[in-house]
C-alpha cells in the first residue's frame, strides 16, 4: 500500500511515472540527447512489421515478459553466459521470438545516437509501434527514460511470469505482485487477440484436465473438437494455433467475444469467467472503444513497473549483453 501511495504521489506531484528517487519516465525523454530516437525506432519497427506480420504479437509478449521480471529493464533481452542462465532460457520464454529484430532496431538508433537510448525503451516503443502499425496512429503512450538492468535470471522468470495453466486466484496474485489490479489483468489479457499458442500450453484441457484422461468441461465442446484435430496428443510442443480464432493478425477486442463463448485457449483465459468482477469487466470490454481506451491505460501502467531510471542500471550498446 505504501509503494502504491508513493507511485501515486510521483504521478500527482511530478506529472510523471517512475520511481521518485532515481528519476522518472516522461514524454520525449530523449528530446535533447537524441531527438530523432522515437522516429528512428518507429521507422525501423514498421519496416520489419511490413515484412513479418507476426512481430506485433511477438513484441507485445516480449515486452510483457520483460516487465513482469525485475520490471521493464530489458533483462529479457540478455543472453545466458557460462556462469548464468538468463530469463530467455526459462520455459515460459522459450517460444519468445524477434530478439534479432530488436537488436537490429537498437543498432539503427546506435548509428545516430551511440550509448544514449536504452534497450528497455527500444523494446517498449517497438511493442507499441508494431501493434499500432496497421492503425497508422499510436495506440498507447510510451513514456521513456528507462535504464537497462544488468541482471537476468532464469529462476526469476519461472517464478514471476503468469502461467497459461493458472487459475484466477493465482493470476490476481501474479498481477498484484507487479502493482497491477484485476482490471489490468482482464484488459491486458486482451493482448491474446493476436498471436498463437503452442499445443503444450493448453493440450491438458483437451486430454487430461484432472489427470483422468478427461476434457476441461468449461471449454466449448465444438472448439475442443477442432483443437484436437490440430493438437493430436499431450506431448506436441511444436504445433501452434491462433489464440483468438479468426483474429491472429488483427488487434481488436474480439478476444472477449471468444472468451464469452468459452473458447478462451488457455486455462488462464477461461479463468476470467470464474469471478463475478472479472466477468463484468469482460462484458464491458465487448465495447471496442472501451477496450482501446482501457488497454492504452493498462499498457502505460505495465510499462512503468519497477523501472530503473536516473543513474540506475546502464545503457547497453548491444541488447543481448551487459556492457
Amino acid at each position: 500500500m505504501r509503494n502504491q501511495a508513493l507511485i501515486l504521489l510521483c504521478i500527482v506531484v511530478f506529472g510523471v511515472i517512475g520511481t521518485c528517487h532515481g528519476g522518472s519516465l516522461r514524454k520525449k525523454y530523449y528530446k535533447k540527447t537524441c531527438p530523432d530516437a522515437e522516429e528512428i525506432i518507429k521507422k525501423a519497427t514498421e519496416k520489419h512489421v511490413a515484412n513479418d506480420p507476426t512481430l506485433p504479437a511477438r513484441f507485445l509478449r516480449m515486452h510483457f515478459h520483460d516487465c513482469f521480471v525485475r520490471g521493464c529493464d530489458g533483462s529479457v533481452l540478455l543472453n545466458s553466459t557460462t556462469n548464468n542462465s538468463a530469463e530467455k532460457d526459462a520455459i515460459p520464454n522459450l517460444n519468445l521470438a524477434g530478439f534479432d529484430v530488436i537488436d537490429d532496431i537498437k543498432a539503427e538508433v546506435e548509428k545516430k545516437c551511440p550509448n544514449v537510448v536504452s534497450c528497455a525503451d527500444v523494446l517498449a516503443l517497438a511493442a507499441r509501434d508494431a501493434v499500432s502499425f496497421k492503425f497508422q496512429r499510436p495506440l498507447w503512450e510510451v513514456l521513456t527514460g528507462r535504464r537497462d538492468g544488468r541482471v537476468s535470471r532464469v529462476s526469476e522468470a519461472s517464478a514471476n511470469l503468469p502461467s497459461p495453466f493458472s487459475n484466477f486466484t493465482t493470476l490476481v496474485r501474479n498481477f498484484a505482485n507487479q502493482g497491477l489490479n484485476v482490471h489490468d489483468l482482464v484488459v491486458l489479457s486482451g493482448g491474446h487477440t493476436i498471436g498463437v499458442g503452442h499445443c503444450n500450453a493448453f493440450s491438458n484441457r483437451l486430454y487430461n484436465f484432472t489427470g483422468r484422461g478427461d476434457q476441461d468441461p468449461s471449454l466449448n465442446p465444438t472448439y475442443a473438437a477442432f483443437l484436437k484435430t490440430q493438437c493430436r496428443n499431450l506431448t506436441d510442443n511444436t504445433t501452434f494455433v491462433p489464440m483468438d480464432p479468426g483474429s491472429v493478425f488483427k488487434f481488436d477486442n474480439n478476444y472477449y467475444v471468444t472468451v464469452k463463448q468459452n473458447k478462451g485457449l488457455f486455462q488462464s483465459d477461461a479463468a476470467l469467467l470464474t469471478n463475478k468482477g472479472s466477468r463484468n469487466i469482460v462484458n464491458e470490454l465487448l465495447d471496442p472503444k472501451k477496450f482501446f481506451t482501457e488497454f492504452a491505460q493498462s499498457m502505460k501502467r505495465m510499462g512503468a513497473i519497477n523501472v530503473l531510471t536516473g543513474n540506475e542500471g546502464e545503457i547497453r550498446k548491444q541488447c543481448f549483453v551487459v556492457n
